[in-house]
């Protein structure tokens, strides 16, 4: 199949270069069209073909993924409806807070459509992405797309009403998990050690802490425990991050979050 990306900001950027590393990349030819140029020049030496517009692209792929800021998606919808409508591919949005039935109501006809939520950890095959399709997409070009998702990552299929919270959980939540290992790497430079190695040691943790629990089948307070000796150094660390209300920041971000992504869903409504 042929796939086409509109728009090759950071996030398909990272979905390319991920993609590039998979046997995936290697079964479809990919093409993208973007507006600014050095962006589409970026992925070139991965493969991509560059196109001179939007309407070729729709024209020619099987599957094109929308991949320009929410804002703009109903301009884009408008000015190639056009050819969405002669073509008919399979359209794919990686837009946030953009139900399904706004871009199929922008087209005015029932086009085979999916919603995708990955995030920036594409780039080096760490992505989580959701995954829903609406009851026109062929069970081979769902198929396509699961293979695609997982190519970058892990890819979970889920109702399109969980997407608000997935997309803080799954989209958001790197940019928490970066904060948390710069400020574990900042408090060790206090105590002397280089600001480098401090940040690789803290990264390489927390990567293998999460791979901890994804192997385990235990509860991650039960992984938690396990670290904790009594009177030790951990549960003082443990204890003080309670005190100093670590659980309820990260609840009170995710909560933030999701209602910024619930107003945005609401606007398109």
């Amino acid at each position: 199949m042929k796939i086409g990306f509109i728009g090759m900001g950071k996030l398909a950027s990272a979905l390319v270069r991920g993609c590039a590393q998979s046997s995936f990349f290697k079964q479809h030819e990919f093409c993208a069209y973007d507006v600014y140029t050095p962006s589409l020049d970026a992925v070139k030496p991965l493969g991509v073909t560059a196109v001179s517009d939007a309407d070729t692209l729709i024209r020619t792929c099987g599957m094109v993924i929308l991949a320009v800021k929410p804002k703009d998606i109903p301009a884009l919808l408008e000015a190639n409806k056009a050819a969405f409508e002669a073509a008919e591919p399979f359209i794919v949005s990686v837009a946030a807070g953009t139900p399904l039935a706004s871009i199929t109501d922008c087209l005015g006809f029932e086009a085979r459509a999916a919603r995708i939520m990955p995030n920036i950890n594409a780039s080096v095959g760490g992505a989580a992405t959701a995954v829903y399709c609406n009851g026109q997409v062929k069970a081979e070009e769902k198929e396509t797309l699961l293979d695609f998702c997982r190519s970058f990552g892990g890819a979970y299929e889920m109702e399109e009403a969980m997407f608000s919270i997935f997309s803080v959980i799954g989209g958001c939540s790197p940019a928490f998990t970066y904060l948390y290992i710069d400020a574990l790497a900042r408090a060790a430079v206090k105590f002397g050690m280089k600001k480098e190695l401090a940040l690789e040691i803290a990264a390489q943790t927390v990567k293998g802490s999460a791979q901890q629990v994804l192997a385990s089948d235990r509860h991650p307070y039960e992984l938690v425990d396990r670290v904790c000796s009594p009177g030790g150094t951990t549960i003082e660390g443990v204890t003080a991050l309670s005190e100093c209300g670590f659980e309820h920041a990260v609840h009170s971000a995710v909560e933030a979050a999701y209602q910024k992504d619930r107003n945005m869903s609401n606007k398109k409504n």
